[in-house]
């Protein structure tokens, strides 16, 4: 398939071709051609001819198109949208809106790329962030396409500056990043400025609940392409964890970063504060990084991203917010610092590498609390995330040794100026053997890594239980749980002295108040400690509740139930008459697992037998409260 093929006019063919482009890529095999014909069907306006429209081809339909940041929407929307608009007419066609004031400029760029063979199409960017009046003069010569950031349109808009009576198309580049940057309002009001007779193009890296609300909104009669399949990750992009104890993070990130010496990506951190001191902690060990988050002054943000772009930084330690909608090519690693809390951040995350056919590697570094996220991401990508294992000293000297050794050979050497300079360079090196000079050289490009290495800290393996490896994520360990603090509005908080030591379960609390409260009883929490339970009842019911377990007996242990106002004590275990005076035959079953086991199962089905046969009485029968659906 070529673009000829696709029916890209010869103008704009010329120029993608000068810029490399040789084949289309999925997506644009997939959009371009949509969104072609229907621009010609509309063109022909079917509601007056006499001939009747085929009912396979498309008129006038929206488009949501998902697919992968990277692999090559804009010239998939671009090539087309510049076909459709007419040179001739100085008024505003299409307008397209992006998240971030980055990724404007990188599709207005495209976009004047891809026209440089157009006479007469005008393009111009508006975004926040920059002296408004430059492009509001911009906007005075008539301009067929505006690339926008929504705050900024809708500014525009406000002071009359802008007009949307004859835009035909409006596309929605990055929907999803959008949406979650908080910019719903904008795009809504924008929506309503448009004639009635528009087409909407849509698209997003993922289909989330958002996304899918403003297409059922917005969007009539809409055709879904997607290349690969719903919110996958990119195909290129191969996904690794480290799992270290939260305190080794930072060290199991240098170790990574110095395993691969030519790696040129992007260090995702969650907040602001963190970003940067990573960087700074980067920067002070020798790091070739920089830091980019939203507190760094617009003209710091651009400076920061131009010297990534050209390869002046080799790491650049970034928040999402900041990062949103950043276009970097030949990106090796991007590497999750911190887990993001949602999938679709992940992805976006990922989807930075790995583009235009080029393999990367997406890295996240975890700690035994966080597995439960990667095993939520790969059932959403549809990816199998491999376990990695730190790297060690010796692998990373010789690692960065080879790289010292490759970079002196691929050295270029100008004879002509170096020559005046070497009978003083060979009187110094005069009685210093080859093998010394080697040594020194190699020592200088490599000496950091040994003079760290030779005394790094080591990182503890985490090495997890049978039960933890089995499925427990990041459940809370019941040996170490906390009581949950505070109480859910119209309800009061009991304190029992019943605990797991009194072999005191959920199941034995709601049997316990079923035979000493009278009446159905409502229980919502229940925090069940050692040697102590809180659970919470209804405030209406917490006197009665208390009358009626207080001096009650659990298994010849005298229960206290009293309100509890600000948490119960730790308490020492209680003695229990029951429990120390089982009797030697229950002693010896419990002294062997197989007794042990069976032991429990006749008290479960003795506990089951009572539970049944207590559902059948009207009186006395406790129920929990439902879970309220999220």
């Amino acid at each position: 398939m070529t673009f000829e093929e696709l029916g890209i006019m010869p103008e704009i063919r010329n120029a993608i071709e000068e810029l490399g482009f040789e084949h289309p890529m999925p997506i644009q095999e997939a959009v371009i051609p949509f969104l072609i014909k229907n621009e010609e069907l509309r063109m022909t306006n079917p509601s007056e001819s006499s001939e009747p429209v085929p009912v396979n081809v498309p008129v006038n339909k929206d488009l949501i198109a998902l697919a992968q940041t990277g692999t090559g929407k804009t010239a998939a929307f671009g090539l087309p949208l510049l076909q459709m608009v007419d040179a001739k007419n100085r008024t505003s066609q299409a307008i397209v809106l992006s998240p971030t004031r980055e990724l404007c400029l990188q599709i207005t760029d495209d976009l004047r790329d891809f026209s440089k063979y157009l006479k007469g199409i005008n393009i111009v960017a508006v975004y926040g962030g920059t002296s408004i009046s430059d492009q509001i003069r911009s906007l005075r010569h008539g301009v067929q396409i505006i690339v926008a950031t929504p705050g900024r349109l809708i500014d525009l808009m406000e002071r009359g500056k802008v007009h949307l009576d004859e835009v035909r198309h409006i596309v929605l580049d990055e929907a999803d990043e959008m949406l979650n940057m908080g910019f719903s309002d904008s795009i809504n009001a924008i929506f309503e400025a448009l004639p009635e007779q528009h087409q909407t193009l849509l698209f997003s890296a993922t289909m989330s609940k958002e996304v899918e609300k403003v297409a059922k909104k917005y969007l009539h009669n809409y055709e879904e392409i997607v290349v690969g399949s719903r919110n996958e990750g990119a195909e290129n992009v191969n996904h690794i964890y480290y799992m270290v104890n939260a305190k080794d993070k930072y060290l199991a990130l240098k170790r990574i970063v110095d395993y691969y010496p030519r790696i040129y990506g992007i260090i995702f951190c969650r907040t602001k504060i963190e970003t940067q001191e990573i960087a700074d902690k980067l920067i002070k060990e020798g790091y070739n990084a920089e830091a980019l988050h939203g507190d760094l002054s617009q003209q710091q943000r651009d400076l920061t991203m131009q010297k990534f772009r050209q390869h002046l930084t080799q790491l650049l330690v970034a928040t999402d917010v900041a990062a949103r909608g950043l276009d970097v090519n030949d990106l090796t690693h991007v590497i999750n610092y911190s887990m993001p809390d949602d999938t679709e951040s992940y992805t976006h995350r990922s989807g930075r590498t790995g583009r235009a056919g080029k393999k990367g590697t997406s890295i996240a570094i975890i700690h035994s609390r966080e597995r439960h996220k990667v095993r939520d991401v790969e059932k959403i990508i549809g990816k199998t995330f491999v376990a990695g294992r730190i790297p060690t000293a010796e692998e990373i000297c010789t690692k960065q040794l080879f790289r010292a050794i490759d970079e002196i050979e691929k050295t270029d050497v100008d004879d002509e100026q170096i020559e005046p300079f070497m009978t003083e360079i060979r009187r110094h090196f005069e009685y210093v053997d080859k093998e010394e000079i080697l040594k020194k050289v190699v020592s200088r490009e490599f000496g950091r890594f040994l003079q760290y290495y030779a005394n790094a800290p080591e990182i503890e393996e985490v090495v997890l239980s049978k039960k933890e490896k089995k499925d427990k994520g990041d459940r809370t360990d019941w040996k170490t749980k906390k009581p949950r603090e505070g109480v859910q509005k119209g309800y009061s908080k009991l304190y029992i002295n019943l605990g797991r030591n009194d072999r005191f379960f959920p199941g034995e609390l709601m049997q316990f108040i079923n035979r000493n409260v009278p009446g159905k009883q409502e229980v919502g929490h229940i925090d069940i400690m050692p040697n102590f339970c809180l659970i919470e009842v209804p405030s209406k019911d917490a006197k009665k509740v208390i009358k009626a377990l207080s001096h009650a007996f659990y298994h010849n242990k005298k229960v206290t139930c009293r309100e509890d106002k600000g948490g119960a004590p730790t308490q020492k275990p209680t003695p229990n008459p029951s429990v120390k005076g089982r009797g030697q035959e229950e002693d010896n079953a419990y002294s062997t697992k197989k007794g042990r086991k069976a032991a429990e199962r006749q008290r479960a089905f003795d506990e089951r037998k009572a539970l049944f046969e207590m559902l059948g009485q009207e009186e006395g029968w406790a129920r929990r409260k439902p879970k309220k659906k999220k």
